[in-house]
Parts: structure tokens; C-alpha cells; sequence
């Protein structure tokens, strides 16, 4: 029996500290079905009159001192980083790839002239890969969806999963252990803290349950297709579980950080291990972050290589800093001496 979402919630701040907002939440049941709640965001018109203390300024955020972007370097692992590439490869043979190819991907070999340089393709030798998929048949959400997770979950992966099978744009709000933010946000919104939990700001829907959520997003987002290895049951839990071995612990618990004003940009997918990596990090300092999912057949890879020159992921654009950057362990320093607490420890 699936568990409902309480008939009232009491209101919470959907988006980041400086964002004031409550939420009405109103309870919709269906017999055996998922719990679903209408979420509204709209101002707190109340805090804000019953206030008589001026808000604590801002903290400002500055790049590292000498900080440099690294020049991209393709299938580089960095000195001291091929354990943890190798924990995190793990998960691509546990979980069959899923994650890592969007909707109805198919690849082909063409040669060279087929695909004009202005266009993003994987060079093989003197070929080319043609890849396509079924993501340009698929309804696109207009505002991001929200997920409320962490990276050491495994039900939490299952969805990250769907997520990069969608090719969908999703504003994660991390909830590692201990986490002060956005954890009790999720108690205060849904009632209980269970992860992971959705809020579709396009539909108003609001979910726990990761079986759930997947489903909805097939129907929502795709053409109602859940991948084999996302609909076995148990067996779908313990290979998600297993695939967290390599990197066990990591992406879990909180790490004292300074909360910025706007969530970092990434573009990224759940498949890659360099993406992981990073991923732990945001996690882990409890920094959202608007995930622009990238797998393989994704058209973004196309519009990210007109803009860019080059695809690679991950890469990151902080709007809290200006910092634009490749590179998984760069990215890694780069968030942990910006956003940590006590970088050096």
C-alpha cells in the first residue's frame, strides 16, 4: 500500500534562504496509486511583516586566490584520482549502463563526411558515431523539476537514473546526513523525511516513493517506457545499493559550507564517474545545484558544442562567482575552497 501525503503541511521555504516562500499543500488520494500533493508557492507575506531585525547580509563568494579554469583535457584522469574514478566506475556494469543513454538511443557508424564538423559526434578511428534517440518526441518540462535527495541513497540513484534516461533539467536540493537546510524543508512539505521526494513546479504534483516518481516522469516526460533495469523490484534496490560500494560513505554527510544565492549549474549525467565525483561534493556541502542532464543521445550535447567549441562533462557555471569550468577534480577543489567552512581540514 503506497502512503499518502498528509491533508496539511506546514508552510516551507521551497527555494534557496533568500527566496522566502511557503508552500500550500493540499492532499490528492487514489486508491493503491501513488501520493500525490498540489504544491503553490507564494510569498510569506507574514514572516516578512512580523519581522522587526534586518536580514543578515549575504555572504560574498569569490574564486580561490590565483584561481585559473583548467583547459579541458579528454578521458584525463588527474594523478591520485584513479581509485575513485575506479570506485565510481562500479555502478556502469551493476546497473547495465542505465543512466548513462537517454530514451531509445541508437548509435550507428558513419564515416567522416556524414557529420559535418559544426556538429557533435564521437570520432572512432576514421568514423563517426551517429547517435539518435526519442527524446524530440517527448513533452519537455518548462520549469525544472525539484528533487530532494543524496548521493549515497540508492533509491535516490534509481531516480537519477530516470532522470538522465528523460534527458529532463532538475534543480536538486541536496539532503546529506545532518544536513541543516534542506532536510527539514522536505519533513515540513511532505511530513515526513523520506528521500527522495519530487515537486513538479509545470503540474503541481509532489511525490515520495523513487517507483513512484519514476513512473510519473515516464508518463509525464517520455513515451511511459520505464528501462528493464528500473522495474525489477528488489533486485533493482540491491544492484542500486551495490553500485554505492565503490564509493561507500561518500556523497552521504554534511560538511559545514556556506549556502550561495543561486545554485550552481552543471552539466552532467548519472552514468559518468567523473560526474559522480562531483556530485559527492555538492552533496556533500549541501549546495543545489540545476543539473542540465547530458547522456549519451542527448541533444544538449549539440547545443553545449555549438556554445562551447567541445563537449566534456562535467562542467560547472557558478553565477555566484562567475567561474566557468571542466575538469572533475579542478571542479572539486574549486567548490571546496569556495563553499566549505574549513576547506584546509
Amino acid at each position: 500500500m503506497q502512503s499518502m501525503a498528509p491533508a496539511a503541511a506546514p508552510p516551507a521555504a521551497l527555494l534557496l534562504p533568500r527566496r522566502a516562500a511557503s508552500l500550500s499543500v493540499a492532499a490528492t488520494a487514489r486508491a493503491r496509486g501513488p501520493a500525490l500533493v498540489a504544491v503553490r508557492a507564494q510569498p510569506d507575506t507574514a514572516a516578512a511583516s512580523t519581522s522587526t531585525s534586518a536580514p543578515d547580509p549575504p555572504p560574498e563568494f569569490k574564486p580561490p586566490k590565483g584561481f585559473k579554469a583548467p583547459e579541458p583535457k579528454r578521458f584525463a584522469v588527474k594523478e591520485g584520482q584513479q581509485g575513485s574514478v575506479l570506485g565510481a566506475s562500479l555502478a556502469i556494469p551493476l546497473r547495465l549502463g542505465t543512466g548513462v543513454f537517454v530514451l531509445g538511443y541508437s548509435p550507428s557508424l558513419v564515416s567522416k563526411s556524414e557529420i559535418p564538423s559544426d556538429q557533435y559526434a564521437l570520432e572512432l578511428g576514421g568514423w563517426k558515431v551517429k547517435e539518435e534517440s526519442k527524446i524530440g518526441q517527448c513533452k519537455r518540462p518548462e520549469k525544472p523539476i525539484e528533487i530532494y535527495e543524496f548521493e549515497g541513497c540508492p533509491f535516490c540513484r534509481k531516480v537519477r537514473e530516470m532522470v538522465s534516461v528523460l534527458d529532463l533539467d532538475v534543480l536538486f536540493y541536496p539532503c546529506p546526513q545532518k544536513g541543516p537546510t534542506f532536510r527539514p524543508k522536505v519533513l515540513e512539505m511532505g511530513g515526513k523525511k523520506q528521500f527522495p521526494y519530487m515537486v513538479d513546479p509545470n503540474t503541481g504534483v509532489a511525490m515520495y516513493e523513487s517507483d513512484d516518481i519514476i513512473k510519473y516522469l515516464a508518463d509525464t516526460y517520455g513515451d511511459g517506457t520505464v528501462p528493464i533495469m528500473l522495474k525489477l523490484g528488489l533486485l533493482t534496490a540491491i544492484t542500486a545499493g551495490l553500485a554505492t560500494l565503490g564509493r561507500i560513505g561518500k556523497g552521504n554527510s554534511y560538511t559545514a559550507s556556506k549556502v550561495p544565492p543561486q545554485p550552481i549549474e552543471i552539466w552532467a549525467y548519472e552514468g559518468s564517474p567523473f560526474c559522480k565525483l562531483v556530485r559527492e561534493t555538492l552533496v556533500e556541502l549541501e549546495l543545489p545545484h540545476l543539473l542540465h542532464s547530458c547522456a549519451r543521445g542527448s541533444p544538449k550535447r549539440q547545443d553545449f558544442f555549438k556554445k562551447m567549441g567541445t563537449f566534456q562533462a562535467p562542467y560547472i557555471e557558478d553565477p555566484n562567482t562567475g567561474v566557468k569550468m571542466f575538469e572533475s577534480a579542478e571542479i572539486i577543489e574549486y567548490l571546496k575552497a569556495t563553499y566549505a567552512l574549513y576547506p584546509s581540514s
